[in-house]
């Protein structure tokens, strides 16, 4: 990790969604109180356990959020992009951190401590009302998360995503719609809760379905309308 000098700070807390709506000369308070710090990918912010030091916005990059079995297997429970905080619950709690963050790309984040950050609030109250805000939205997110493992199966929890990616990142050729997955399989199983070769297993099937063409990380639905049924109730 590399600590930079502060540089216009401001101008990165601004973009922030749990600080918008603060004036310039706050945000130039707050800048005063934190730093700049640079993560390379694959670096880790923080890991589960550890005591929680302060508050990190994302600057630029991205960071997943995860949390590891005894086994070794890795679940994903968020990806963080620029603009999102880092770590609001154990800001307040006191709790040490309840999952582990690792820079999926070099980042740069402002980070804010804990007693710096609890002044801020208390002089700012709206602030720690956003903050209510980010924590509820995430909570949804996790008892979604909750919902997929416990009342799916991996199968439909592949097409899901696959479905999605056809419709937002799809384009449309003579064998069907084209597009690259976002992740490796690995990565995907991560995201999934569930491991590679079940990813690779499942991949397979449908292709033998008929329902798509797979490379390593290229996909091609031949059948839109037959996997979208496939998630159907009855199916």
């Amino acid at each position: 990790m590399v600590t930079t000098p502060r540089t216009d700070l401001a101008s990165v807390l601004e973009k922030a969604a749990l600080l918008s709506g603060l004036s310039q000369p706050e945000l130039r308070m707050l800048a005063s109180r934190t730093v700049r710090k640079l993560f390379s990918t694959g670096e880790l912010l923080f890991s589960e356990g550890e005591p929680c030091s302060g508050l990190h916005i994302i600057a630029q990059g991205k960071v997943r959020i995860f949390k590891t079995s005894i086994s070794g297997r890795e679940q994903v429970l968020t990806v963080n992009v620029p603009g999102e905080s880092v770590a609001e619950v154990p800001v307040f709690d006191g709790g040490p951190y309840p999952a582990s963050a690792v820079a999926i790309e070099d980042v740069e984040v402002v980070f804010i401590s804990r007693r710096d950050f609890h002044a801020f609030c208390i002089e700012h109250p709206e602030v720690a009302l956003k903050v209510l805000s980010v924590v509820g939205a995430r909570l949804r997110r996790l008892v979604g998360i909750i919902e997929e493992l416990s009342f799916t199966t991996i199968r439909q929890r592949l097409i899901t995503v696959l479905v999605k990616l056809a419709q937002t990142e799809g384009t449309k050729t003579e064998c069907g719609i084209e597009f690259q997955l976002p992740a490796t399989h690995q990565e995907l199983a991560n995201q999934l809760g569930t491991v590679r070769e079940l990813i690779s297993r499942n991949l397979m099937r449908l292709q033998a379905e008929g329902l798509l063409d797979v490379g390593a990380r290229h996909i091609v639905v031949k059948d839109m309308k037959g996997l979208s049924a496939l998630l159907e109730p009855n199916s």
